[in-house]
């Protein structure tokens, strides 16, 4: 099998003797190619040279969730073809690695490479749903340009919290739980939009849903690791279906200390609920209008201010082994 192996030589958690071995490992199965990303951007370029060049039959992305996202556009490129597209396959190399770990995949390099081993020898692999973003046709973000998510997408505070983090890892802090805990104190307090939120959310044929001051797209359960204590927003997502919803209303100090609390104790069962909570399940088109520019994340990657995003669910949108 022709494969190609993507390396973020950046990844959280791994060292070039890490990549070093896991490469000869791969190659000891696998016709493979390695190519090492250079800049932002890189891996989605290099995913879609393979996307067509119609020889790679598997793509391996060794990095964190922002590899595997840029991995992920690259090969849909040009739309969803899971019988024509390589396969994708996910070595966890990041600091959380939600979608290698909602895929059942160990949470190590080294056990991960192993699992993918017996995969490609079991010829194992499932399709999985995706989540696609873009720019609100008649608005001012219309030419933002699609992108696909992997996990989850966010607006508003979320987001802004993902920006935080970023500025901070910019100036060479390490990207750790206490890091976004700190985070997401300092943005609460600073927060304008917590008791009147200027999101509404629009699907059609349904009464459009006001006042969110914050949303988090999910396409898999569960939304994020704190350590290894998985967390749950919504718990009903899943790859075989289409997109869910988690909004707040209202995120005054006694309402925000209970939603944490509910995320912080959710389960596969159950997550955040109440007056003030927003859950839908398996959404395949809505859209999010912000009376104000507020910060978007996707994957954990922040992108900017955006006053409208369109949502798509893709079912069976791309293979990946497993």
């Amino acid at each position: 099998m022709r494969a190609l192996l993507v390396v973020n030589p950046s990844a959280t958690t791994t060292s070039a003797r890490t990549r070093d071995v896991l490469a000869h490992a791969l190659a000891s199965d696998l016709k493979l190619e390695v190519a090492t990303t250079e800049y932002r951007g890189h891996a989605r370029d290099i995913a879609r040279r393979a996307a067509e060049d119609g020889n790679t039959e598997l793509v391996v992305a060794l990095g964190g969730d922002g590899t595997v996202n840029e991995v992920v556009n690259g090969l849909l490129h040009a739309g969803p073809d899971p019988e024509g597209l390589p396969r994708l396959a996910v070595v966890p190399g990041g600091s959380t690695n939600v979608f290698a770990r909602a895929l059942g995949l160990p949470n190590d390099v080294v056990e991960a490479t192993g699992a993918l081993l017996d995969a490609l020898r079991d010829g194992t692999e499932r399709t999985v749903g995706l989540g696609l973003a873009a720019g609100t046709p008649g608005t001012e973000d219309e030419g933002v340009p699609s992108r696909w998510f992997t996990f989850c997408a966010g607006f508003g505070f979320d987001a802004s919290v993902i920006g935080r983090v970023e500025q901070q890892r910019e100036r060479g802090k390490r990207s750790t739980h206490a890091l976004y805990v700190r985070q997401v104190m300092r943005q609460f307090f600073k927060e304008s939009h917590r008791r009147n939120g200027p999101i509404t959310l629009e699907r059609p044929g349904d009464e459009p849903l006001e006042n969110l001051v914050m949303s988090i797209i999910c396409n898999t359960a569960p939304w994020t690791y704190l350590g290894n204590r998985p967390v749950y927003a919504s718990p009903q997502a899943s790859f075989d279906t289409a997109l869910d919803v988690l909004g707040f209303t209202k995120l005054s100090t006694a309402t925000a200390s209970r939603h944490v609390t509910q995320l912080l104790t959710s389960t596969p069962e159950r997550g955040p609920r109440g007056k003030h909570v927003v859950s839908l399940h398996d959404q395949t088109a809505f859209t999010l209008h912000s009376q104000v520019p507020l910060p978007f994340q996707m994957d954990g990657d922040h992108l900017g201010l955006r006053t409208s995003v369109t949502f798509t669910g893709v079912r069976r949108a791309l293979r990946v082994i497993v």
